[in-house]
C-alpha cells in the first residue's frame, strides 16, 4: 500500500479533481490554504508579495495501479503548465496500515 500527497497551486484545484475523477479515484482528504515553499520555487504564503496558497490532497492507495495511473495523468498535466513553480507535485510514501 502507498500514500500519496498531492500539492498544487489552488488555481489548479479543479484540474486536479478532474484528474482524480478520470482515474476513478473518489477518495481523498484535502487541506486548502496551505502555505509553504518548495525547493527552487516561489513561496506560497497567502499574503504580502506571495498571495497564492496551495491545496494538499492525501490519498491512501490499496490498489497501486490506481496510483500509477494518477502519476501518469499528473505527468501529462504538468506538460501543459508553463511555470515550473505551478507544477502539480506528488509525494509517495509507504503506507503500513489502514484502520
Amino acid at each position: 500500500m502507498k500514500m500519496a500527497f498531492i500539492i498544487h497551486n489552488e488555481h489548479y484545484a479543479k484540474n486536479v479533481l478532474e484528474l482524480l475523477n478520470k482515474n476513478d479515484i473518489d477518495y481523498f482528504t484535502r487541506w486548502d490554504n496551505a502555505v509553504g515553499k518548495g525547493h527552487g520555487t516561489d513561496p506560497h504564503m497567502g499574503a504580502g508579495g506571495f498571495p497564492i496558497t496551495n491545496s494538499v490532497l492525501m490519498i491512501a492507495f490499496e490498489d497501486e495501479s490506481a496510483l500509477a495511473r494518477l502519476i501518469d495523468a499528473i505527468t501529462e498535466a504538468n506538460t501543459k503548465i508553463k511555470r515550473p513553480d505551478d507544477k502539480i507535485r506528488l509525494f509517495q510514501v509507504p503506507l503500513d496500515r489502514i484502520v
